[in-house]
């Protein structure tokens, strides 16, 4: 079983002595788990990006313009210099 206090330390926590041991159990079941995985020969295999193909199902993006900027300003409750005026966030 693997000492969890450095971890627990780390990670702020107060375990109970039980806990501690529970805990300590399933990381060292976890490591053992990842160790199973590095005996693995992986030579020459391609890393996998993603499980997804790679083609976008989606159009090309293309800039239109649809309205003018006096167009967009008619919905502003208020503007200045031909802009949105918003009341101030910051002091």
């Amino acid at each position: 079983m693997r000492d969890i206090g450095a971890y627990e330390a780390m990670a702020m926590l107060e375990l109970a002595d039980g806990e501690r041991e529970t805990l300590g159990m399933r990381l060292t079941d976890l490591a053992g788990g990842f160790a199973a995985l590095e005996r693995i020969d992986t030579e020459g295999v391609a890393p996998l990006v993603s499980v997804l193909g790679l083609h976008s199902i989606m159009r090309e993006d293309e800039a239109l313009k649809l309205f003018t900027r006096d167009e967009i300003l008619l919905n502003a409750p208020e503007q200045c210099d031909g802009c949105f005026q918003v009341p101030g966030t910051l002091e």
